[in-house]
């Protein structure tokens, strides 16, 4: 079967990441002709990357979204022309990686059906039509992967359909006008479809999003890019299975993973894809772990960065350092010479290769000690893996909470000999993972949802600086809380290239928020997701028990104070609040009106919920006054 493919392509920064050119590299097998429709600028890297592979690259202005890029796409070659001389069409485009098996199995499956047009997988029909609000969104093959067959591409009724089709300005113009509309209006006029992934084979509307992990298991050549920034909270609700599907791919699938790393890496905001895949591992402390353990790991070459600002710290640090299970060189910084003599007395005899150095000034603290006092560390191709460490005191939190900080820190990196070995494992296993550290810290901190604090703005006019184009997250950011942690030399590069001064740094004791102290704090695991690294967090099972239980309570005490435990449609139902408002910023009758509509749904939910017997005498009169009401509103606006 003689075929050409139209593969639409869009980047916000026109990068063409390696999934796609492995992607159509495979398809070539099945398709003589590739057309890659851009609907962004290309880098001249990205752009070669695809006419290397031999194809056609079409770059075009960014409207009509997809869907006027496969039309424009095809008109350049002309209906007539692509009905003469091909036997079958393939629209397809960037938001899917593939073949997570080989297409062979999908073209020799779909090849053996009698059918005018194909894709790989659908949506169920939905009633009302969530994007309406009315009538029926029809069962439909979904709009990434289309194949049009000889019979249907030579006809009229093909040629007009693009033809008259609308201008699309939005995402609901685009499903309305294309992809729930095209199986439906063909299957209309007689034509007939097939699909790869039948929903009639799964319990869900839509197969391939929300059971990813079963159609995986059953070979499913595609693993949809949507699932990894999609709403976490909508995931969950939902029960997607991610990162399941991910680690299926992994045992079953020839598919290079990293693929997949690069692009999200770059391209979704750390905190969603943290919580969509799971990037947080709970290591055991008193056994080595076979999954991260093997015979095959080589002894790794480390070093400690240590900034010991208070020297009478240090036999309480060394405690924890002296648990790493390898031979380490040790980098300590301080302040002053008489620290750093009594360092290098207490150090003289660890049997390890130790280096003091004393920091010109202490602006920056531990932040400005390891990118300016440690550059030449953090610049070398010396270690495999630095671990960085600082004596934390926080004095101004008080002696307990800074004591529960400092061992969340400390016990969530360097435990037993036993965890640090599975810790070195994990990254040696993983050549994605390039930076490790505890998670967001919760226990006597106020930082869950607003832990930018001040530093938001700046951190997005260092990210500028920096070249870092990973989306920054809304509420709070995936961060080294504490700044200590495991990484990776290649993951921070550029952090420890950039020609820092201690100017930069404000001076003591102005160590405040929006300070480049704490802008670092926040930027580097996005510096490392921009050098293509995955940011993970670790755990000990203790520690684990003892933020779970109090993160649980914390939690259901909140939702405790709202009208239903539906935690999806409480947060859906207080940005409400904000609807109507005009540039983003809050307008008081907007806010007005949107806390009377929550207000009321939230007494309709309560009543639903608690008094089913009273909601249902309700309902009726609701439903009456409901259409009267929309009923008044469209005559006045006619």
């Amino acid at each position: 079967m003689r075929r050409i493919a139209f593969y639409l392509f869009y980047d916000e920064f026109g990068e063409v990441d390696d999934y796609i050119p492995t992607k159509l590299t495979a398809l070539q097998e099945f398709v003589e002709d590739i057309v890659v429709v851009s609907n962004s600028k290309m880098t001249v890297a990205g752009r070669a990357k695809l006419e290397n592979i031999g194809a056609t690259v079409f770059c075009r202005e960014n409207v009509g979204f997809d869907v006027w890029g496969y039309k424009e796409g095809m008109e350049t070659i002309g209906y007539d022309e692509l009905a003469s001389n091909y036997d079958e069409v393939i629209l397809l485009n960037y938001t899917f990686f593939a073949p997570i098996f080989p297409f062979a199995e999908l073209f020799n499956e779909m090849d053996s059906r009698d059918c005018d047009f194909w894709g790989i997988s659908e949506h169920n029909e939905m009633v009302p039509n969530p994007f309406t609000g009315t009538g029926i969104l029809a069962r439909h093959i979904q709009s990434h992967f289309i194949a049009i067959r000889k019979k249907l591409l030579s006809t009229i009724e093909f040629k007009k359909y693009w033809q008259d089709m609308p201008m699309i300005k939005s995402y609901t113009d685009s499903v309305l006008s294309h992809e729930s509309r095209f199986t439906s209006h063909f299957q209309s006029m007689g034509f007939t479809s097939s699909v790869y992934i039948s929903n009639d084979d799964y319990p869900s509307d839509y197969p391939t999003f929300i059971d990813v992990k079963r159609t995986i298991e059953n070979r499913c050549p595609i693993l949809k890019r949507r699932l990894f920034f999609h709403d976490p909270m909508w995931l969950d609700i939902n029960c997607v299975d991610l990162r399941g599907a991910v680690e299926t791919i992994e045992k079953t699938s020839e598919y290079d993973i990293n693929l997949i790393n690069q692009n999200i890496n770059r391209t979704v905001k750390p905190r969603d894809l943290y919580t969509n895949l799971e990037q947080l591992r709970i290591l055991p402390d008193n056994y080595l772990s076979p999954e991260y353990n093997d015979a095959d790991n080589q002894e790794p070459k480390i070093a400690v960065l240590a900034h010991i600002f208070y020297s009478d710290m240090w036999d309480e640090i060394y405690e924890y350092i002296k648990k790493i299970p390898y031979k380490y060189d040790l980098y300590i910084s301080t302040s002053s010479e008489k620290d750093a003599s009594l360092l290098r007395e207490k150090t003289k005899d660890i049997g390890q290769f130790v280096d003091v150095r004393v920091v010109e000034q202490n602006r920056g603290r531990d932040m400005s000690s390891l990118f300016i006092t440690f550059k030449d560390i953090g610049t070398s191709d010396k270690y495999d893996f630095i671990c960085r460490l600082h004596s934390k005191k926080s004095p101004q939190n008080g002696f307990a909470r800074a004591d529960s900080f400092k061992k969340h820190l400390y016990e969530n990196l360097l435990s037993t000999p036993e965890y640090i070995t599975n810790l070195i494992g994990l990254m040696n296993k993983r050549d994605d993972i390039g930076l490790i550290s505890p998670p967001l810290v919760h226990i006597g901190y106020p930082t869950m949802g607003h832990a930018w604090f001040a530093n938001y703005q700046p951190t997005a006019e260092l990210c500028k600086k920096l070249g870092v184009v990973v989306p920054l997250d809304d509420d709070t950011p995936v961060a080294v809380y504490g700044t200590m942690f495991w990484f990776k030399p290649a993951a921070l590069r550029p952090l420890f290239e950039h020609d820092w001064k201690w100017t930069d740094f404000n001076a003591e004791p102005a160590h405040v928020d929006g300070s480049l102290s704490h802008v670092l704090e926040r930027i580097i695991s996005y510096v490392a997701k921009n050098e293509g690294f995955s940011v993970y967090s670790v755990m000990t099972p203790t520690q684990a028990e003892k933020n779970y239980a109090k993160l649980e309570f914390k939690h259901q005490k909140i939702m405790s104070a709202l009208p239903n435990g539906d935690v999806y449609w409480q947060y859906s139902s207080l940005l409400r609040l904000f609807a109507g408002t005009k540039s983003g910023k809050p307008d008081f009758f907007a806010v007005l009106s949107g806390c009377s509509r929550l207000l009321f749904s939230a007494f309709r939910v309560t009543v639903w919920h608690k008094y089913p017997r009273v909601a249902k005498m309700l309902y009726g009169p609701y439903r009456l006054a409901k259409k009267i009401y929309k009923l008044s509103k469209f005559k006045k606006k006619n």
